[in-house]
């Protein structure tokens, strides 16, 4: 194995670990509150984590931000600076933080618009978000030391604190609940220690492998309007890149309700084998987001292309065996979910298109990751953008005839366009990466 496969793998692996334990957080609460006899605590808890989940997403550019500059930092040494994006990052989620806070009520009340819970479970979710709310600065400030992690080129220690999260969100809530007596008051509580937790350990860990760094810190230039102003650039065009992904997700579960209970269940259900999915190929995106950060901070234009070179071969293996395991094994994955003859049988219309999600999306999952380690996030909006119109548009113009097939058609393009789109832009932003560096074929024996 080459080194260059060894760096990715390095970084994917651990990636991979802790997005796969990251929905753990919101099962546990739903298996804990699911023994308590009372349906209205899972209406709850499902509409709380909705909520959350929805919050917390769009900050997500908060993490993703944060990675690409650091690697570039870390490419050219920039001691200094690299030491100010940790606090910078942190700084910012926490002021995020805060905002959350103050707003509680008008968020809340804005969520219960939407979405009509009935007065018991309104009056339990009420509980459950105005506990977890308290959690935004730990999961906030998070945000901003896991992406300096990665820039770091460390994705182990995000993978040690998100299972470390896990363990006290069960150890917790368990005694919260079954000891301590209390309901959906227990489950957020659980929730909101393992936040914490999870938080401080992040910057013990900081403190243990980097502290030495803090010698090299400065509170010139901490604020500094030039470091803000690209701070913020970046992250606009991510949270803008987000707010569309998010308008194309809820949409197609939306828009899947509104065609029954069975076709909004095997929608559900297959867009399962999409997470699963995702939950690999992000990890090679981050791997994407630190190796070409390093390399473009470093200005080593060989191993750069080396890197983007090698992450779409391991794309195009991991697109290849899950395209295989979802053809092989895809009902048999359906059945574990759900033993709800009806819906298993209406899947089967549609299993189909879930077969093509791996290929149609390969692309789109290893480019975000090079054009966030480039911080070349104006072309991730614009494919974006671009991919979220052809969704609509396809979707609108097709459904009258082909009902949820046309969803699906529409959801696989917007996939694949928004690798096209990114493929086409991509030759911009290497001259954009590397405008003082002549770009020379790449030589293997550079690596």
């Amino acid at each position: 194995m080459k080194e260059t496969d060894k760096q990715i793998l390095n970084i994917a692996l651990p990636a991979i670990v802790s997005n796969i334990t990251v929905p753990l957080l919101g099962l546990v609460d739903v298996t804990i509150v699911g023994h308590l006899g009372n349906a209205a605590y899972i209406g709850a808890i499902a509409v709380g984590g909705m909520l959350f989940n929805i919050i917390y997403w769009v900050f997500a550019f908060l993490r993703m931000g944060t990675s690409g500059m650091t690697a570039q930092l870390y490419g050219k040494h920039l001691a200094d600076e690299i030491v100010q994006m940790a606090v910078r990052s942190v700084g910012i989620g926490m002021m995020a933080a805060l905002a959350l806070i103050i707003l509680q009520i008008p968020i809340r009340e804005a969520a219960f618009f939407f979405i009509h819970p009935t007065e018991e479970i309104k009056r339990l979710a009420t509980t459950y978000f105005h506990i977890c709310i308290w959690g935004a600065p730990a999961t906030l400030g998070l945000y901003g030391l896991t992406g300096w992690y990665i820039g770091m080129q460390n994705s182990r220690i995000p993978m040690i604190i998100a299972i470390t999260q896990n363990v006290v969100n069960i150890i917790a809530s368990l005694c919260l609940v079954y000891i301590g007596g209390l309901k959906v008051e227990g489950v957020a509580l659980g929730t909101l220690i393992a936040q914490y937790a999870g938080f401080l350990m992040g910057i013990g860990l900081w403190i243990r492998h980097y502290g030495g760094l803090w010698k090299h810190f400065s509170r010139k230039g901490l604020w500094k309007r030039q470091a803000m102003w690209h701070f913020f650039q970046i992250n606009r065009d991510i949270f803008l890149r987000t707010l569309c992904l998010v308008a194309v997700t809820l949409f197609f579960t939306s828009a899947g309700a509104e065609q029954g209970e069975i076709i909004l269940a095997v929608n559900t259900l297959l867009m399962q084998l999409f997470t699963l999915y995702s939950y690999i190929m992000d990890g090679f995106a981050y791997a994407g987001e630190a190796l070409i950060g390093k390399h473009i901070g470093a200005q080593n234009y060989p191993a750069y292309t080396c890197t983007q070179k090698h992450l779409f071969v391991w794309g195009g293996i991991m697109a290849l065996l899950f395209t295989i395991a979802y053809a092989t094994g895809g009902n048999t994955f359906l059945a574990l979910l759900t033993d709800e003859t009806e819906v298993i049988e209406a899947s089967e219309n549609y299993l189909g298109w879930a077969l093509v999600i791996p290929i149609a999306g390969m692309a789109a999952f290893i480019w975000d990751g090079i054009y966030i380690g480039a911080t070349n996030t104006k072309g991730m909006l614009q494919s974006m953008a671009i991919a979220a119109g052809c969704f609509f548009l396809l979707y609108y113009a097709l459904y009258h005839t082909w009902g949820n097939h046309a969803l699906w058609l529409a959801f696989l393009t917007y996939l694949s366009v928004r690798g096209i789109v990114q493929t086409f832009l991509s030759r911009q932003m290497t001259r954009q990466a590397f405008l003082s560096h002549e770009l020379t074929p790449h030589d293997p024996s550079d690596n």
